[in-house]
């Protein structure tokens, strides 16, 4: 199995804990989600980990478009130049929003703020069922893409702690659609 399903199973991403936590942070952020699409975006948008081999790599990168698809495929219009709702999913991966050259949606800032919300007893055993734990510490090491983030990696708390911290930063800066010039993408790696 691999870790993107896992994820999903009963990793970070689980299927119905993250929806509840992004849901969470969309109240703190935005007020309580009243539109019914929101929700079903709280419990789609990560569904694309589902077959993925790694979480941050190539693979795990596209896992933006199955959630995507999905909302457009019940939401948006019968137009090609619909894509409301296909553009709010897609671009709640701050990577890809960079890497597309647009600003992350409002599902970005709640997806991330989510990740501030859990407790430590709770995320870290969910990312070591799942392993991501492992790819997540390694990006947080000098030199890697993540590396700019300067969290600790050889405590996993403070690891925790330190992401929390700059993700509460990142939302608070950009969530009102300031340029994203935290966010690096690497040139090399662009589809």
């Amino acid at each position: 199995m691999t870790v993107g399903t896992k994820s999903i199973l009963f990793g970070v991403h689980q299927f119905l804990i993250h929806p509840l936590f992004v849901a969470a942070a969309w109240t703190k952020l935005y007020g309580w989600p009243w539109d019914a699409r929101l929700w079903v975006a709280f419990f789609v948008h990560d569904l694309g980990y589902w077959g993925k081999p790694n979480m941050d790599g190539k693979e795990g990168q596209m896992h933006v478009f199955l959630g995507a698809r999905i909302m457009h495929w019940l939401f948006d219009g019968r137009y090609h130049y619909d894509v409301e709702w296909y553009d709010f999913c897609l671009f709640h991966s701050r990577y890809y929003a960079a890497e597309s050259g647009t600003l992350p949606s409002r599902l970005c800032f709640a997806d991330k703020l989510a990740t501030c919300l859990y407790p430590a007893w709770l995320y870290l055993p969910l990312a070591h069922l799942s392993g991501e734990i492992h790819e997540y510490i390694s990006l947080a090491r000098p030199g890697c893409r993540d590396g700019y983030m300067e969290v600790p990696s050889y405590d996993e708390r403070r690891w925790l702690q330190g992401v929390q911290t700059y993700l509460r930063q990142w939302v608070g800066k950009h969530k009102d659609g300031s340029e994203d010039t935290w966010t690096r993408v690497d040139q090399s790696d662009r589809r």
